[in-house]
């Protein structure tokens, strides 16, 4: 069946969308309340399928300027991907923020608490998400044994999600039920069982462009690197390390017909091509092993790629070779608010030399293709956090296109965001092979880095990486992609008394420890008050 290429590329979503579970009111019951009383009850199953994935690429059934499925929250506070990038890019060492919208002052600063307004959108969007995937297997689930296993692969990445920003949180599986609060160590265990019970009900893992069937839903390879995810992070979540699953799982989906895209077209780099908007028709779709599907005319959305492409530029930019006075391939779309931490740009100039090029001169100067910074006009350290030039600019994201066509709308994006992708795998790998083996990569590890590096056209070498360049590599290959915190803290480079700190980290421009408690977000108040099974996380 090819539902998801139906959904996302040729239907408008106010159609295929219109369900008995338009909306949640009850977040905290991880149940599901329709704001229109006069809506059809009669669901229709094959779009509540789809509304599974949509819940990761759109805000609602009326498109980016429609109404948010989360009742009182608007779509930008509860978009999946820019609270997965606020989350966990603008609390690291990678991104700041100047906005002043409520909530990212202390994203930036690390002051985050349990009235955070977009940590509560981003739980929001996640526990609704688990109510449409528990919904669906409630009146589904026995009719199509592939297609239950991706909607309860669905359930579990948000279960995951949910479990590394919340540790301790709600859950249930049946829809209508209040959920019991669950340990991460239970949810650790939960969430392998699962993921190892689906794997023979899923799809093969095959490779796949926009044109191929089945392209935008999950299949064994996906759930083979969200296990090597859970594995890597064993030792976070459960307090035992699990390195040589998280090893063996990531060469699954290395081995796979999934690679890493290597060729570049129309003088852009093959690392550019993953995050432009025809990403879906190049051979960069083989990378993706889970894209949330975009398109300028069907898929409108504030808060998914148009987000990292507009939040990322202001009009001065120019991230185009082959037309020096194009921006970002969509038009008037430069909200100039996210940009680099001076941190991140020196892994890439570690001379503290950047200099003052636009991105695609940086890169060269970089001798690696994924320093994709503006620089000009800009000063690197981030003095006044309320100016867009103050800081590095990213143009990492666009919606242009390989072969010089112009977008399906001029104002939305069509490029798909790759949730998941092979990269993943290949640094997994070697960083799980380091600590296996003392903190240094053996022989097949250090291949596994030098193919991500061979990629981007930077230096490799034959002997060891250590810990310390791996986590480096981890912020140099996936920058914004918004997995930076997992990272560090599974590090020890984020909360608690470590020696590693950024500019503005903690609130001090210097850079300050902060509190280990954070690493862990608040529950938020209002769900503690709907759910009296909830308690709150410690230090909160």
């Amino acid at each position: 069946m090819q539902y998801m290429k139906k959904y996302i590329k040729n239907i408008v979503p106010a159609t295929f969308m219109m369900l008995a579970l338009g909306a949640t009111s009850c977040i905290g019951d991880l149940d599901v309340d329709p704001i229109d009383p006069n809506i059809d009850t009669n669901v229709d199953l094959n779009g509540l399928f789809n509304k599974c994935y949509a819940n990761m690429a759109l805000a609602g059934n009326g498109g980016a300027n429609g109404d948010c499925d989360i009742d009182g929250l608007d779509g930008g506070t509860t978009g999946f991907i820019r609270q997965l990038f606020n989350s966990n890019e603008l609390t690291t060492d990678e991104a700041i923020c100047g906005w002043g919208d409520e909530g990212v002052a202390s994203f930036c600063y690390n002051t985050y608490n349990a009235s955070h307004p977009m940590l509560n959108g981003f739980y929001a969007r996640l526990t609704t998400g688990i109510t449409y995937c528990n919904q669906y297997l409630a009146m589904a689930g026995d009719t199509d044994a592939t297609m239950s296993a991706e909607i309860r692969f669905v359930r579990a990445l948000h279960y995951f999600l949910l479990m590394d920003g919340w540790g301790n949180i709600p859950f249930t599986l049946e829809p209508m039920t209040k959920p019991e609060q669950r340990s991460r160590a239970q949810m650790y265990e939960w969430l392998e069982q699962e993921l190892i019970g689906i794997e023979s009900a899923l799809s093969e893992a095959k490779a796949k462009k926009s044109t191929d069937a089945g392209y935008g839903r999950v299949d064994k390879a996906a759930c083979w690197l969200l296990l090597s995810r859970l594995y890597l992070n064993s030792e976070i979540y459960t307090g035992t390390a699990q390195w040589q699953k998280a090893k063996e799982y990531a060469d699954k989906v290395i081995k796979s017909s999934y690679r890493l895209n290597t060729v570049g077209k129309g003088g852009w780099t093959a690392y550019q091509m993953l995050f432009m908007g025809d990403n879906g028709e190049t051979d960069a779709a083989y990378e993706a092993l889970l894209p949330l599907l975009q398109d300028g005319l069907t898929t409108t959305s504030w808060g998914t790629s148009l987000f990292l492409i507009a939040g990322c530029f202001d009009g001065e930019m120019h991230a185009n070779p082959n037309d020096l006075t194009a921006t970002n391939g969509v038009s008037a779309q430069n909200w100039g608010g996210n940009r680099a931490r001076p941190d991140l740009i020196r892994k890439f100039f570690p001379q503290n030399d950047a200099p003052e090029l636009p991105s695609y001169d940086m890169y060269v100067a970089a001798k690696d293709d994924r320093a994709l910074f503006d620089g000009v006009g800009r000063t690197l350290n981030n003095e006044d956090v309320s100016t867009f030039k103050s800081g590095y600019a990213i143009a990492k994201f666009t919606n242009f296109k390989t072969d010089g066509s112009a977008g399906h709308d001029a104002t939305f994006a069509d490029t798909d965001y790759f949730l998941l992708r092979v990269a993943e795998a290949y640094l997994t790998f070697a960083e799980a092979d380091a600590r296996l083996n003392g903190g240094n990569t053996t022989s097949e590890g250090t291949q596994a880095v030098n193919s991500i590096r061979s990629r981007a056209h930077a230096s490799t070498r034959t002997n060891a990486y250590s810990l310390d360049d791996i986590c480096d590599e981890w912020s140099r290959e996936f920058y914004f992609e918004g997995r930076r915190r997992m990272d560090l803290i599974r590090f020890n480079r984020y909360g608690g008394n470590n020696n590693y700190t950024w500019q503005w980290k903690g609130g001090s421009y210097e850079g300050r420890s902060f509190d280990a408690h954070l690493n862990i977000f608040a529950i938020p108040t209002n769900e503690l008050t709907a759910n009296s099974n909830l308690t709150q996380n410690p230090g909160y």
